[in-house]
């Protein structure tokens, strides 16, 4: 089936990331009425305002979007986004629906994007196998198995704080902690000094389901309405004192970007690709978890330098599996669950996501491109990650990015106990 055209008065430039491939939805609001919160669709480098649109063309699914978030749309389920999509299609391709849009649509420099949904919980997995590979050589080197042994039998995961959740281009404030230096034997408090970032893809949940019941692998795509970019900032020392023996905790807890635009799974269908998982033994409710694999090509960048290109399609563990472990035990999902996939690292040293792998440990500073390096984020670094997926017929599906600004640690003497 031939790739739908946007009409000439949409000015959308053949291979925009934003075209009629793509239709990302958000929650924006413009510089005329910017406490009027619309849900928008991005077209080329226009935002659709959806709300209204809604009302006009598709009034049975016009209290969807009434609230101006995607709270209401995530819970009508996979009928509804795919009659939505449909019509999105139909509209921006067909000239006789211009009259009904063309006031609708806003240039994207114009509007403020906000959290797109109302996030109910947040589970971080781990994913990337090189990933967990090169910490486990970072942390033991002198092991011989630098994974844990189950690591390849099931998708490690931790609870995150879904309160602290933002859009991109929030600043994130340097965190206050515990932490031990380096041959002391007792903890200081103070501002973290090991501040990383970690390129991840997060997976937006819709339908709910019953406590205690399963959610198969099989039913990922009717729960689970799209994809986002993450950047799970991390304090690798506050992290490194706190865990131990538990998890994550205050270490991560602090601040999670995601990207203002949500991908639905239907605009990543072409993009499909089969985990390395899939070729090992596993559990069955593991095993049957199709090809939900993703050819995705995400990019880190320091203050407009481009510091890795971490390719998604090489994560052992994929969204579908995910999903399955997150429920296998009963735990029910939440209309605005999300679930990131844990660092997205390569096999070269310029595919790794975070600056722990990028510096080694901290070790070797990575090249920011002005001649001063980073072994670990300053204040004042800003962080951009940016992502594109393979679409039909050759073309490129766009994530934009997931933003955001390193400020100084609050109060300014956040050394005092």
């Amino acid at each position: 089936m031939a790739l739908p055209i946007p009409c000439d008065w949409l000015e959308v430039p053949q291979g925009h990331p934003f075209g009629l491939q793509t239709l990302p939805y958000g929650s924006f609001s413009s510089l005329h009425h910017p406490a009027r919160r619309r849900v928008g669709v991005r077209i080329g480098d226009r935002v659709l305002d959806l709300t209204g649109a809604a009302e006009r063309l598709l009034p049975g699914r016009a209290e969807d979007f009434r609230d101006g978030n995607l709270d209401r749309f995530l819970a009508a389920g996979d009928a509804a986004w795919a009659q939505v999509r449909a019509g999105l299609t139909t509209w921006l391709s067909q000239d006789q629906f211009r009259s009904a849009l063309e006031e609708l649509l806003t240039p994207a420099d114009g509007v403020t994007m906000h959290l797109p949904f109302t996030v109910a919980d947040y589970v971080d997995f781990y994913a990337s196998e090189q990933h967990a590979t090169n910490v486990g050589k970072i942390f033991r080197p002198a092991a011989a198995e630098p994974l844990a042994p189950n690591w390849r039998h099931l998708p490690v995961g931790y609870h995150g704080r879904a309160g602290t959740i933002v859009v991109s281009g929030t600043p994130v404030r340097r965190p206050c902690g515990q932490a031990r230096p380096a041959g002391s034997d007792w903890p200081v408090f103070g501002p973290s000094s090991r501040l990383d970032f970690e390129v991840e893809v997060g997976f937006v949940v819709g339908t709910e389901s019953v406590m205690g019941e399963r959610v198969p692998a099989a039913r990922f795509a009717e729960h689970v309405f799209g994809a986002c970019l993450v950047n799970d900032w991390s304090a690798r020392d506050i992290q490194g004192w706190e865990s131990m023996p538990l998890g994550p905790f205050l270490g991560k807890s602090f601040a999670t970007t995601i990207s203002p635009w949500v991908v639905p799974l239907a605009a990543l269908s072409h993009a499909r690709v089969m985990s390395p998982s899939l070729r090992t033994d596993l559990a069955p409710y593991l095993a049957d978890s199709g090809d939900w694999g993703l050819d995705i090509d995400l990019e880190v960048a320091i203050n407009g330098h481009v510091v890795a290109r971490p390719p998604y399609r090489t994560q052992y563990w994929n969204p579908a599996q995910m999903l399955a472990h997150l429920t296998v035990n009963g735990a029910s999902l939440r209309v605005g669950d999300l679930f990131a996939s844990g660092t997205v690292s390569g096999q070269e040293r310029d595919q790794f996501g975070s600056l722990i792998e990028l510096t080694w440990g901290g070790e070797s500073p990575v090249d920011t491109g002005d001649g001063s390096g980073r072994t670990w984020l300053e204040d004042g670094d800003e962080v951009v990650i940016t992502a594109t997926a393979s679409g039909p017929q050759g073309s490129r599906v766009g994530f934009g990015d997931a933003r955001g600004q390193v400020l100084p640690a609050w109060p300014p003497e956040a050394g005092l106990p």
